[in-house]
């Protein structure tokens, strides 16, 4: 990591360890929750039932072996 960026981000861990004022605090706190998104939320309805199906799939021990997947998408890889 570039070193002018972790010196920053130190200055930034200690200003934060000095901040008093509550008003501050929670608009940061609201400002991470707004920068922090969930890639859940964003990846299509598709794409959500795709990894849903897989995962009951996985649960019901309905799995192919990797060999069958490797040979089914072996022109990607």
């Amino acid at each position: 990591m570039d070193a002018r960026i972790l010196n920053e981000k130190l200055e930034l861990i200690q200003w934060l360890s000095s901040i008093e004022d509550k008003s501050i605090i929670k608009k940061l706190i609201e400002f991470r929750k707004r920068e922090t998104k969930d890639w859940w939320d964003e990846i299509s309805d598709a794409e959500k039932a795709s990894i849903e199906k897989g995962l009951k799939q996985a649960d019901n021990n309905e799995l192919e072996p990797h060999s069958k997947a490797r040979k089914l998408y072996e022109e990607w890889l």
